[in-house]
């Protein structure tokens, strides 16, 4: 098992029942084409399994997450972070900070000025599989090994 998993959510909010909505929520994947690195205990995965066809996932590594950071994070007024708020938050830099998110040291949301998502964009050149079935099935939903190269097109 990873140490921290990088989920987007890749359906949006209409027909979705209110249990997958809830559990999105708690996960902090309010709309479509969120992310969010989340650390590694059994009950994410329990989350993740329960939503496996509205999210996919996949253990991250600290360069997709510096990748992440410098691109896509944001603070309060939906700002680029800066150099001065990362020393604040305790971090030298974005190659620290992605390295603590990629162990499981440090989470989003206890991060206080950063929000605890990233917010991306439809993927350049479109999916190149289903949006509607499963990654063994053909799909890019539930757990997706090939997860890196998407959210590189998306950023």
């Amino acid at each position: 098992m990873g140490s921290a998993y990088l989920v987007v959510r890749i359906k949006g909010q209409a027909d979705c029942p209110y249990w997958a909505t809830t559990t999105m929520t708690l996960l902090k994947l309010d709309k479509k084409y969120r992310a969010t690195i989340l650390p590694a205990k059994d009950n994410t995965l329990g989350m993740l399994n329960k939503v496996k066809h509205y999210v996919t996932w996949i253990e991250i590594d600290a360069s997709l997450a510096k990748e992440l950071i410098d691109k896509k994070a944001r603070k309060e007024g939906y700002k680029k972070i800066t150099a001065a708020d990362l020393k604040e938050l305790g971090f030298e830099s974005s190659d620290a900070l992605g390295a603590a998110l990629a162990e499981g040291k440090a989470t989003l949301s206890k991060l206080k000025p950063l929000k605890p998502w990233f917010a991306l964009s439809p993927p350049r050149f479109g999916f190149k599989k289903s949006t509607k079935k499963m990654y063994g099935q053909k799909g890019v939903l539930g757990h997706n090994n090939d997860l890196p190269k998407l959210v590189r097109n998306m950023m």
